[in-house]
């Protein structure tokens, strides 16, 4: 039988409050994230000092409130890269942002929704309000289109209805999330395999973002190319859109969408 490694129980017991904090997915009050993680406030709160002090989590000095803090995100952005489909992607997108001489990014479906982990630059990098972790708005921004119109309706609905990306770049809370508006935008992404951004939610910068599917048919990625208008052709057939097309459906094939298997 596995002789089970000695651990050290005091962290094993803290650990209970980032569990809590992470299932919440919301900033939380101290006596709010004892009850979550089984303990009292006089318990719980040598733990989250500790745990703020080393970056797992930060408190918000106006409210009081915890939430996930610096190292911990980071952590986390370590993990997804290292999935496969990203790994993939990584070469890829540097090599499309040397050819295209704009910035390209990498995103995927993260638990507040369209999750930047990757940022190539051209050597003039172009101002522009996103970074490895930016959430991006679903409707409002290209890499939230591109999402939203391939993966499956009922996770776009629920992420739409619960306000998943309301602090994502480009958010508008006044947005409607349903209706024909709603429906033709995504339909002509659907047409052109394409979403584009044209000066908003990010003014002077145009956009292109295209999906990656896997094996199975989902959305794995969402890669998205941008710069200043005033060089960025944002023709449907420009040669940006070819290569952004191009560079997606070579991951996709890596990834193995579209192979089928003979039958016997």
């Amino acid at each position: 039988m596995k002789r089970e490694s000695r651990g050290i129980q005091s962290i094993e017991v803290g650990g209970e409050l980032l569990r809590a904090l992470a299932r919440s997915g919301e900033p939380m009050m101290l006596r709010d994230l004892a009850r979550e993680a089984g303990m009292t406030p006089a318990k719980a709160h040598p733990y989250l000092a500790s745990f703020s002090r080393i970056g797992l989590i930060e408190q918000d000095e106006s409210t009081g409130r915890y939430e996930i803090g610096a190292l911990a995100l980071e952590l986390g952005l370590i993990s997804l890269r290292r999935l496969s489909g990203v790994r993939v992607a990584r070469p890829k997108i540097a090599g499309l942002a040397s050819q295209i001489g704009h910035a390209v990014s990498l995103a995927v479906w993260g638990t507040h929704g369209p999750t930047v982990v990757q940022l190539e630059e051209p050597a003039q990098p172009v101002h522009i309000v996103m970074r490895v972790g930016s959430v991006m708005a679903l409707l409002e921004t290209a890499t939230g289109r591109a999402f939203a119109a391939f993966l499956p309706e009922k996770t776009i609905s629920a992420a739409l209805d619960s306000g998943l990306d309301r602090h994502g770049v480009g958010y508008n809370p006044k947005r409607t999330v349903k209706g024909a508006k709603v429906a033709d935008m995504l339909a002509e992404v659907r047409k052109h395999g394409l979403a584009r951004a044209l000066g908003d939610p990010l003014p002077g910068v145009n956009a292109f973002s295209a999906p990656v599917f896997d094996h199975s048919g989902h959305v794995a990625l969402v890669i998205t190319a941008m710069g200043p208008e005033g060089t960025f052709d944002a023709r449907w057939d420009s040669p940006i859109a070819h290569a952004l097309r191009d560079c997606a459906g070579a991951i996709s094939k890596r990834l193995g969408h579209g192979l089928t298997v003979a039958a016997e």
